[in-house]
């Protein structure tokens, strides 16, 4: 890589990200809409349709009286709206973007992007996501022997996560759908390597492939249904590490082990008998049936 095209971290760091506003009105019919449209797209009520645990996602009785909590159970995943029941009508949400690490690792960087969503006008912190970006080519920019480092987090507090070899504690299948990909594109990624062949097969794969936040919906919608019983609102983080490629069409099976409060989970396309996604959920207590 040219000097000149070379990362600067001292330009990274001293980047200010615009603050975005976001106006949230859980009475608005395209915001109830938007959440169905997210459940269907990561699998909800595709083998039933009128599951017990999943139809509150895409179907309210009284659509005025949805709760914006409830609707984000999935939505959480891709929007970081909030992860809270609202106990107001109208929420002014204001997303605040930081670098939260920059880390050369040779022939390639990490780039790691922290938001933080307040509650404008009370300035409450409702939700922190952090997204970690490996930028490939973009390595080797370091001026010392020592490669770059930054976080702005401890980093011995995020661990990787060890699968554990016992028998998981629960397992849950579930079929994609070979058009979910462009169902779940519905909800805002249209990066046309989900359904162009075309960009698809010049990134090197058969044919588009399932956005990888799509993956992540099935994963922890199986885990809050085989350990949370259904109940979404126990669901106090989730941390998913992307590791290969779905194909829409393909079965997932979502394994899951208990560890205190924290279900290790790992998705595996059962068709290939190869690991996708891991990593963990933290709940804020277990259900007397667990």
């Amino acid at each position: 890589m040219a000097d000149s095209s070379r990362i600067d971290p001292e330009l990274v760091h001293t980047h200010k990200f615009p603050e975005v506003p976001f106006f949230l009105d859980p009475f608005m019919l395209i915001f109830m809409r938007d959440a169905a449209l997210y459940a269907l797209g990561v699998g909800a009520c595709a083998r039933d349709a009128v599951d017990d645990d999943e139809l509150k996602y895409v179907y309210h009785e009284n659509w005025t009286k949805i709760c914006a909590g409830r609707a984000n159970v999935c939505c959480c995943i891709f929007t970081c709206i909030t992860t809270k029941w609202f106990s107001y009508a109208r929420v002014r949400i204001l997303n605040k973007v930081s670098l939260a690490g920059l880390h050369d690792k040779g022939k390639a960087a990490v780039l790691e992007i922290e938001t933080k969503s307040y509650q404008k006008e009370s300035g409450e912190l409702l939700c922190m996501n952090r997204t970690t970006f490996f930028l490939r080519g973009a390595g080797g920019f370091s001026k010392s022997s020592q490669p770059y480092s930054y976080s702005n987090y401890p980093t011995n507090k995020v661990s990787a996560v060890k699968i554990p070899k016992t028998q998981p504690f629960a397992a849950f299948e579930d079929c994609t759908q070979p058009s979910q990909a462009l169902l779940y594109r519905l909800s805002g990624d249209y990066n046309p390597l989900h359904s162009d062949p075309m960009v698809a097969k010049i990134a090197g794969f058969s044919r588009p492939i399932l956005p990888g936040l799509c993956t992540l919906g099935f994963a922890v919608r199986a885990i809050i249904k085989c350990i949370c019983r259904g109940d979404p609102n126990l669901v106090k983080s989730i941390s998913g590490r992307f590791l290969l490629h779905v194909y829409p069409g393909e079965t997932l099976i979502t394994e899951m082990w208990l560890e205190g409060l924290r279900v290790i989970y790992q998705a595996k396309v059962k068709e290939r008998n190869q690991t996708v996604l891991s990593g963990y959920v933290d709940i804020h207590r277990l259900t007397s049936s667990v």
